[in-house]
């Protein structure tokens, strides 16, 4: 199961304590003070890691506690420090604060690193404090706690161009079609139950990432079907394929349009203003071609050419992947 939200507790380590201790050797009975200092606690960090696409490897693992910090000891040898610790999260990951819900970062580049949980500083030996008027202290400091926190993490991935549409308007068929992705299909809706992504090859140089989320219903606002919770993964993407079944017998382009549209806007009006094309599919099951001559002539109303594809048969589909290969290039500036 896609796991994309899910909170964590963290324990930073706490410092080791400073030694309270006095030289004592056979010819320096009387030595000074030489007390080593504590250890610095383990700290807890979240790094962003390219390789991972979901939170599944925190599904059973929920709790997290770095190592403490080693206590300093005489002769002046300071405590080791604890082990940091390391978690690693994929693209796009938002952490926020559990308690507070203030954002703490956004990870959007492989290798980035935030620290969440600060191990504690280690305590001040002896040593530290001896002075023209006090040549013996006693006196050594405990090490500090670490901090303590419960985080959030929320994955919204990020991609390209992502996929809207009614359950089963052939966004999987076309996500199977134009990269290496094989997300199930099956002619049923909400055959799609979780996020899927796909690197989309325009030619030997360009390529962009496509997002396929499970279809949206009407109502979905309001928790129909599988709701809207799958819609932030496209919130961060550049553009929108919106896909209509021409083949349905049932619900016309129209209507299928509407729908989807009014979805989109319920859930962010900033994800109902990305620029969307319309994307008419399974050309190869139209019965009805008036279908066809009304969703074109909605397409050019809007001031787009329509683009009509066939997942079976492959019609249309590279000059669709060529247009959204120019179209994310001239958006980017290259």
């Amino acid at each position: 199961m896609f796991l994309d939200h899910l909170t964590l507790h963290l324990e930073a380590g706490h410092g080791g304590a400073g030694a309270s201790s006095f030289r004592r050797e056979k010819f320096a009975e009387l030595g000074g003070p030489d007390g080593g200092n504590g250890g610095l606690g383990g700290s807890i960090s979240i790094r962003a890691n390219k390789a991972l696409n979901t939170l599944n490897p925190y599904r059973n693992q929920r709790n997290f506690l770095a190592e403490r910090g080693g206590n300093g000891a005489g002769g002046l040898c300071s405590g080791t420090d604890g082990a940091d610790i390391v978690l690693d999260v994929p693209l796009g990951t938002v952490i926020k604060d559990a308690l507070s819900g203030e954002m703490m970062a956004e990870l959007l580049s492989h290798g980035e690193v935030v620290t969440v949980a600060r191990g504690g500083r280690g305590g001040l030996g002896n040593n530290n404090f001896k002075s023209s008027t006090n040549r013996t202290p006693r006196h050594a400091q405990p090490g500090e706690d670490g901090e303590i926190r419960d985080i959030d993490l929320e994955l919204k991935l990020i991609a390209d161009v992502g996929l809207a549409g009614l359950p089963n308007a052939g966004k999987s068929t076309l996500v199977s079609r134009v990269s290496a992705a094989r997300p199930k299909i099956a002619n049923y809706p909400f055959t799609t139950l979780e996020p899927q992504l796909g690197v989309v090859t325009v030619d030997e140089v360009n390529s962009f990432v496509i997002a396929d989320i499970p279809g949206l219903i009407e109502g979905a606002a309001g928790g129909a079907g599988l709701g809207v919770q799958f819609l932030r993964h496209v919130e961060r993407t550049r553009m929108l394929l919106h896909l209509v079944d021409l083949s349905d017998p049932v619900l016309e382009p129209e209507e299928a349009i509407r729908i989807i549209e009014g979805e989109l806007k319920a859930f962010s009006p900033v994800l109902a203003s990305k620029p969307c094309w319309l994307v008419g599919t399974k050309l190869d099951a139209l019965q009805d071609d008036d279908r066809r001559t009304r969703f074109e002539a909605l397409c050019r109303a809007r001031g787009q050419e329509p683009i009509l594809i066939s997942g079976v048969t492959g019609e249309g589909i590279r000059p669709l992947v060529y247009k959204l290969g120019t179209a994310l290039l001239g958006a980017s500036g290259a």
